[in-house]
């Protein structure tokens, strides 16, 4: 008798997404890989994303809706983070979507090399009218094409110490920082209660990560683009950004860092890579 899949429990906040919701969980629901808990949370919002996360929840059984009160990304996805019951954790945004083999080609490498997280490259996509898309091409340039694919880190299998060694060659990536690249192996989070912080406007989710690295012992990094970032004004990944917010957050997020390669004994021979973080920008 053929071994069950492993569930996966993807979780999608939705605020206000009434013209990018439907594209988000068509992406989800089409994925090639089925064994899916798909987490729909409506954080409030003012428009019809409730309506239409309705109408997915009625033909779709693996969909569970939330209807909550607004209380932001990061409590959100805490939320979805304790209503989940797959082996794995997928995020996706609601204004975002996924490529088709997404969730199975994560699966299949977390599997394969036994790694508590899988990491992906994604394309960034400026917000434009999709039958206006341009084909992706890969990032190099400093200048960004319509459309670009990010990658910092070649496929293979990492332990905790090179898996942070070369996470401080880009230490304020969106490609490490963010959550909708990776796959997490759900015991780890579970084991370790780790939680976004919903006290901090942006850069929770690198918080996440951070917490989550700190515990787990393999990674994986496979080659193929999974998810489609479209980079609107507005969106989850927009708001709340300041110069004043910046500051205050990447003082506290450091502290973290700091501990994190104190933790592993690789701080003193790499301080001066750890300390770009306070001065890089994000790079996606």
């Amino acid at each position: 008798m053929p071994q069950q899949e492993p569930l996966v429990s993807i979780i999608v906040p939705v605020y206000n997404a009434k013209n990018q919701i439907a594209r988000c969980v068509e992406s989800i629901r089409r994925q090639s890989y089925s064994n899916l808990e798909i987490l729909l949370l409506n954080d409030g919002s003012q428009d019809v994303s409730l309506e239409v996360c309705r109408t997915y929840a009625g033909i779709d059984s693996r969909i569970l809706l939330v209807d909550k009160d607004n209380s932001g990304v990061s409590a959100t996805r805490n939320l979805g983070l304790r209503l989940a019951k797959g082996d794995y954790l997928q995020f996706v945004d609601s204004d975002d979507y996924l490529a088709e083999e997404a969730t199975r080609l994560m699966v299949e490498a977390a599997q394969r090399s036994r790694a508590d997280m899988v990491i992906a490259p994604y394309y960034r996509m400026r917000y434009q009218d999709p039958a206006q898309e341009e084909k992706p091409r890969r990032f190099f340039a400093k200048k960004a094409p319509i459309c670009e694919v990010y990658s910092f880190l070649a496929p293979g299998v990492y332990d905790k110490r090179d898996f942070a060694l070369h996470l401080m060659d880009q230490p304020a990536s969106f490609y490490y920082g963010v959550l909708w690249n990776k796959l997490y192996r759900r015991q780890v989070v579970a084991d370790h209660d780790i939680f976004c912080d919903p006290q901090l406007d942006w850069s929770e989710d690198f918080l996440f990560n951070l917490e989550f690295i700190r515990y787990a012992e393999r990674f994986c990094s496979i080659e193929t683009p999974v998810y489609y970032y479209m980079k609107t004004p507005g969106s989850l990944c927009a708001t709340k950004i300041n110069v004043k917010s910046v500051v205050e957050t990447k003082m506290a997020l450091f502290a973290y860092y700091k501990e994190l390669y104190e933790s592993m004994g690789l701080y003193e021979e790499n301080k001066m890579q750890i300390y770009k973080y306070l001065v890089a920008s994000a790079e996606g």
